[in-house]
């Protein structure tokens, strides 16, 4: 280690020294377990005895006192600016010069070691709103608490356990190493930059200067470079940067590994959680989030010494990121890790971190990577052939980081990496039960032996296959060939499947299927196992990196399995299990202490207490569990027998009660504390799942919905003194799924009313007090769409003198109908973030002074969002984050507003938003006001050629409507009555239905009907606007509608294109939906060929041909395809695809 990296500051003082002292301990204990390279030149031996002499000399400059100290830092100045004048001689010479410096000349040597993070916004994880990735733009990685340090590469051979810091060289585009302040052994120096000598003596005078500005104070140090692990988990006082904010994950990932990082003075944990890598401190209780993921996260690797970690995803534009454990910095990003974006299925870093090999998922393919050089394509590639099978697991020599192995369920492969030749051999010998005669079993994971000649793979059946590996002599001056493997011997270990294998310093260690942990010699010898403890099946296995203490007379340690009785010593681990439990092993008397229990199976249903920071979580296993979110902490739960899976939870409005609905049909009402039945007996009413339950203000009704279609009601009635719940009704309302059940309460009285919303399109309201035992009472039934269909509702705040309710469609539309008459008041424009929103809920507010400014929160396929209210179709009121890639399944508010809560289904997983509306109204007058944002939705803006085609046309309806050949005196005015709005909206390319024209109308007719009892008949210009923009199609005209209708209505022709006949098509049209007459469809198809240039029967002086003169036998053709119909018959241009995606 350089003095440059031993000299505490005197700024630190003390804790600079305590510091360097926390650090000297590790070096010992990893002394015991490295296993040097046979690689290491004498040079190298050589240059490291100078950096211990160097360390030497740094640590009696430390206690010369303060006096001296400033003295040193004029005389560092100094001997800097000399040198930086050499800079290009050291260079051209290859030649480092050691030199004891202070921390500031540590600033000449370093620049900052910035992660590939831009400024945009993005909606991946942690990034708002939306990314595009590709070649052209990579997307935003997001980091918590920590700087944003550009890093093009990483000196590892200067990052050893002993410093836990790192040396960072100059900044270049090419990534090649430069001089450092932590000198490198001369022969990997020099491989590093023969191919790159150009580009460092065009950059030696920028890298001068920049040390020169360096030692003025003008750059930063890299947070990766300086920091030691305590800063990953100091308290962020910045002020908010995005409106929804990761603060919490509920659950983990039980399919990928959890990780030791380290034990000294605080116990910390790697995990994932959906598509979030997480570091959780379990004796501070607090997690730290890394976030850069937009998919699922599939593979999750780390080094040796638990400073790097590596995490990929699976899915569209996959990612692979490294990230620094010690300040959560991303400092390296793999943009292309698959050929065909399959995404990673296995991964694995090598022990000394210079290396990272990954094996792609569908397309196999194994890659090496030099990310420490910010490598952006692989040192070398293998495909395999498909017969291997999807390899499952993946791991380096921990002695020689040329050496790999994986496995899959039937194929064990040796990997060999001659990186002079540009090659990776491999060795995968197919075995049979003829190998052995005994059955081996599938594999699970493989290793290499201690005795580093050997191979061991671990079988479902509690067996262990050896292989030998042959390599050639390496001293051999002629080729020889590669290395190879070969089964040498069957070991039957055990009775139970063996699913985890790993080896720890002198042992080899099993995990299997009953939960025993089982520890051999390099014999297969048993040494000593744990079954007492009974866990579930083993998963994952991670030891501490601290060795354990040496026994002692105070020790507790077990006797080991010989006849001695030796006390059995290894370090304290971690154990995951398949039922998503994590416990840790203090081995030094045998305590094994339950970290936390999370659900197995997917989360579907959450729900937050109405006046207390509770939350219940319910998960498809049958558990349900109630944290405090506030203070992080798990409060109780219940599990409930097999077969019971929790699809739904409400709390009542009181908070007494937490209504339960179960994937069987059953349904529950529990006490919201000791979470037992409040009834003697379940209801078992219903026969498929129960997806929503609600109660109504006063408690009195609870309203279920299932997968059938069906709405049951529950009433609390008083029987014998005692208030219970007894079934009233039920009824199949819809004929398709169930979107929203809601209470709510009359206008003129307090009493209950419930509503029900389908896909098929109908909002039905029934009517309690009428309903009686088996009957339930239907008050009225109301369409709310033509061709999307309804996705959720949501009661409208009283933010105007009308009662609404807000209901959202598949056609990123957002409806506001008259809660009395349901007569559609206005539609708006959406949130458009790639989905239509699925689930809303309008923010409760904390004071009655918040009342007057509202928001909605809301979720889509995968995101959640804000919205603020009243919605008008302006774009910069709204924003969306990713909170689950797989699938959002459930939403949910704290009772004070202040947090957001998604549940993510499959994932396992449930995350905690925090919700800062500050940043959100700070973008929304950055956007500008009145018709400035909408402006922006228009192709070319207000300037562009559309809005002056529309200005036309708005002016022309005007002498349309006093007549085209009139004579008389043009009146021009600012506005154009109703009448004329559907041609003007025709002509600028939006087509609305007759019932789309009729909401138009009504919503211009009764827009200020409320405030002074008139009715409008006509509109101005930027009101016409705005209407336009939020019932205009939002991804404009696209063919997937067309083809749609095409393939209910058409039939398969002989090219394989859906079609319908001629006569078909025409008689839909005077039959079907809005139909028209036959005259009616007869003049329309005379102005589409052309025959009536001016117009239809709007201006009767100026058609010249009738449409009874018009033969449709020879004008259209036999059989009509979509894209025939599109742009033949109606003659639009449009694009095939919709463009959601993206959005």
């Amino acid at each position: 280690m350089s003095d440059a990296e031993e000299a505490p500051r005197e700024s630190t003082g003390k804790n600079g020294e305590t510091e360097i002292e926390e650090e000297e301990e590790p070096n010992l204990n990893y002394k015991e377990v490295e296993n040097p390279q046979e690689e290491v030149k004498d040079d190298t031996l050589a240059w490291r005895e100078s950096q211990e002499e160097e360390k030497k000399k740094g640590e009696e400059e430390e206690e010369e006192g303060e006096e001296e100290g400033e003295e040193d830092k004029e005389i560092v100045m100094e001997e800097t600016e000399e040198k930086a004048g050499d800079a290009q001689e050291e260079e051209a010479s290859g030649i480092q010069k050691e030199t004891a410096v202070e921390p500031q000349e540590m600033k000449r040597s370093m620049t900052s070691l910035e992660t590939r993070i831009t400024d945009s916004q993005s909606a991946t994880s942690g990034i708002f709103p939306t990314t595009q990735r590709g070649s052209e733009s990579k997307p935003s990685l997001r980091s918590e608490d920590s700087e944003a340090d550009e890093l093009e590469f990483l000196d590892l051979d200067q990052i050893s356990p002993e410093e836990q810091q790192m040396s960072s060289p100059d900044r270049q585009p090419s990534g090649e190493l430069e001089e450092n302040t932590d000198q490198r052994p001369q022969d990997e120096l020099g491989r590093e930059r023969r191919d790159l000598e150009p580009e460092k003596r065009e950059e030696g005078q920028e890298r001068s200067a920049s040390s020169i500005q360096s030692i003025a104070g003008i750059s930063r140090e890299s947070l990766v470079s300086t920091t030691t692990e305590d800063i990953l988990f100091q308290k962020d006082k910045n002020a908010p940067v995005y409106p929804l904010t990761l603060t919490w994950s509920f659950g983990w990932n039980s399919s990928l590994p959890v990780y030791y990082i380290r034990e000294e003075k605080q116990r910390v944990l790697l995990y994932v959680c959906a598509h979030t890598a997480i570091i959780y401190n379990v004796f501070r209780n607090h997690q730290y989030h890394l976030q850069g993921h937009a998919n699922i996260i599939s593979c999750i690797c780390i080094s040796e010494d638990r400073r790097w970690i590596a995490t990929a995803d699976k899915g569209p534009d996959c990612l692979v990121i490294i990230w620094d454990s010690f300040t959560g910095i991303p400092v390296h990003t793999i943009f292309d890790s698959c050929p065909e974006g399959n995404g990673i299925r296995a991964m694995a870093m090598a022990h000394d971190a210079k290396y990272l090999a990954t094996i792609s998922d569908a397309k196999v393919q194994v890659c090496i990577w030099k990310w420490t050089l910010a490598a952006e394509t692989p040192a070398c590639t293998l495909e395999l052939p498909k017969e291997y099978g999807l390899q499952n697991y993946l791991t380096f020599n921990p002695t020689n980081n040329k050496e790999l192995v994986s496995n899959s369920k039937t194929q064990a492969i040796y990997y060999a990496w001659y990186e002079e030749r540009d090659t990776l051999a491999h060795s995968a010998p197919l075995l049979t039960e003829k190998t052995f005669n005994k059955l081996v079993g599938k594999f699970s994971q493989s290793i290499f032996h201690l005795n580093l000649t050997q191979m061991l793979s671990a079988t479902m059946e509690g067996k262990l296959v050896v292989w030998n590996i042959h390599r050639p002599p390496s001293s051999a001056s002629t080729f020889l060939g590669f290395p190879y493997i070969k089964p040498c011997k069957l070991v039957h270990l055990q009775k139970e499947s063996i699913t985890v294998l790993t080896t720890i310093d002198s042992y080899i260690v099993t995990g299997d299927i009953k939960g025993n942990i089982k520890f051999y010699d390099h014999t297969l010898t048993i040494v000593n196992w744990y079954s007492h403890l009974q866990p579930s099946a083993v998963r994952t296995l991670s030891f501490s990196k601290t060795p354990a203490t040496p026994p002692t007379e105070k020790s507790n340690y077990p006797p080991d399995c010989t006849l001695k009785g030796d006390p059995f010593v290894v370090r304290n681990f971690i154990i995951g299990t398949s039922d998503a439990t994590v416990y840790h092993l203090t081995t030094d008397g045998t305590k094994l202490e339950k970290l936390f229990v999370e659900p197995k199976d997917a989360i579907c249903a959450i729900s937050c207490h109405p006046y207390q920071p509770l939350i219940a979580i319910g998960s498809i296993c049958g558990m349900i569990k109630v944290w405090n979110y506030e203070k992080k902490r798990y409060l109780f739960s219940r599990v409930f027998e097999k077969g019971l899976g929790v699809q739904s939870l409400t709390y009542n409005p009181e908070g007494t009660l937490l209504g339960a609905g179960f994937t069987e049909g059953t349904v529950c009402i529990l006490d919201t504390m000791s979470l037992e039945n409040e009834s003697p007996e379940p209801f078992r009413y219903s026969r498929t799942s129960v997806t929503h339950i609600s109660f109504s203000h006063d408690s009195q009704y609870m309203a279920t919905a299932d997968i059938s279609f069906t709405v049951a009601v529950y009433m609390m009635v008083v029987r014998n003194g005692r208030r219970v719940w007894e079934y009233l009704a039920r009824l199949r309302s819809h004929r398709k799924s169930i979107r929203s059940l809601q209470f709510g309460v009359y206008l003129d009285s307090n009493e209950p009313r419930l509503l029900s919303l389908g896909t098929d399109r109908l909002l039905i309201e029934y009517d309690l007090l009428r309903s009686y035992k088996d009957h339930l009472e239907v008050l009225d039934i109301h369409r709310t769409d033509q061709g999307c269909y309804p996705t959720c509702m949501v009661w409208y705040p009283p933010l105007t003198r009308e009662l609404f309710l807000l209901i959202c469609n598949s056609g990123y539309k957002v409806k506001l109908f008259n809660a009395t008459t349901k007569m559609c008041r206005k539609t708006l424009m959406g949130p458009a973030y790639g989905s239509p929103i699925e689930q809303a809920q309008v923010l409760p507010v904390r004071s009655m002074a918040e009342l007057p400014k509202r928001y909605l929160v809301f979720i889509n396929r995968d995101k959640v969002g804000l919205q603020i209210l009243p919605v008008d179709g302006n774009p910069h009121k709204t924003t969306a984050i990713v909170c689950h890639p797989n699938g959002v399944a459930g939403m949910a508010l704290s009772y004070d507003g202040l947090y957001a809560f998604t549940a993510g289904g499959h994932d396992r997983s449930v995350v905690q938003w925090k919700i800062n509306l500050s940043v959100l109204e700070a973008a929304v007058s950055l956007g500008g006001e009145d018709l400035t944002p909408f402006y922006g939705l228009l192709s070319g803006g207000r300037e562009g050629k559309f809005y002056r085609e529309l200005e036309d046309y708005f002016y022309y309806s005007q002498l349309r409507s006093q007549g085209i050949d009139t004579m008389e005196t043009r009146k021009v005015s600012e506005h154009i009555c109703l009448s004329e709005l559907p041609f003007v909206m025709r002509a600028i390319g939006f087509y609305p239905s007759e019932e789309k024209i009729d909401d138009i109308f009504n919503e211009i007719r009764f827009g200020e009907y409320v405030d002074t009892g008139k009715l409008i008949d006509k509109i101005n210009l930027p009101d016409f606007l705005r209407v336009y923009l939020n019932h205009r199609p939002p991804f404009g005209n696209t063919l997937s509608g067309i083809h749609k209708s095409f393939e209910v209505l058409g039939y398969t022709n002989s090219k394989g294109e859906k079609a319908i006949r001629r006569e078909d098509f025409l008689r839909l049209l005077v039959t079907k939906g809005e139909h028209m007459t036959e005259e009616e469809m007869l003049d329309c198809f005379a102005s589409l060929f052309g025959l009536n240039p001016e117009g239809w029967k709007s201006e009767p002086a100026a058609s010249s041909v009738k449409g009874s003169e018009i033969c449709l036998e020879e004008e259209l053709p036999d059989e009509i395809t979509a894209e025939i119909f599109a742009t033949e018959i109606l003659g639009l241009t449009i694009s095939e695809d919709s463009g959601q995606d993206g959005q």
